[in-house]
């Protein structure tokens, strides 16, 4: 698994980014984050780099593509699938109907609901992040 290859944020709230990069400074996380505000231009991204990212952080609400369509068609693609990128969903809908969804419809590697919390925020995201530096990973 590349360690230290990017870390894809896909979020369109501003406010919601910014918190996950202080988050990740503060952690001192070395990894590089990338943001974008639609599916649209993620999955451009991830079609087209050679750089094998790290993790895609998604939240599910996004404006045209959501983050359920999304990774429904990172699933279909086979160069993606291929590529074996952890995908989790960082959202405020944490409903069990999606979650349910996003466990049994595609494969996703977790489903986290976002905190108000700031140090439960930091403390989320730490054990994302060190459960997949210690993760045995096929790419």
């Amino acid at each position: 698994m590349p360690k230290s290859g990017p870390i894809i944020l896909i979020d369109d709230d501003p406010d919601d980014k910014d918190l996950i990069k202080d988050v990740l400074q503060e952690l001192n996380v070395s990894n590089t984050l990338i943001t974008f505000d639609n599916c649209l231009a993620a999955l451009e991204y991830l079609k087209t780099t050679e750089e094998k990212a790290f993790l895609v952080l998604c939240d599910v609400n996004l404006p045209g593509q959501n983050g359920i369509q999304f990774k429904m068609e990172i699933d279909a693609n086979p160069q993606l699938r291929e590529k074996s990128i952890p995908f989790v969903f960082y959202s405020t809908s944490g409903d069990s109907d999606l979650v349910r969804k996003a466990y049994i419809d595609m494969t996703v590697q977790g489903f986290f609901e976002k905190e108000n919390d700031y140090m439960e925020v930091k403390n989320t995201i730490k054990t994302i992040i060190e459960y997949w530096k210690k993760c045995k990973h096929p790419a």
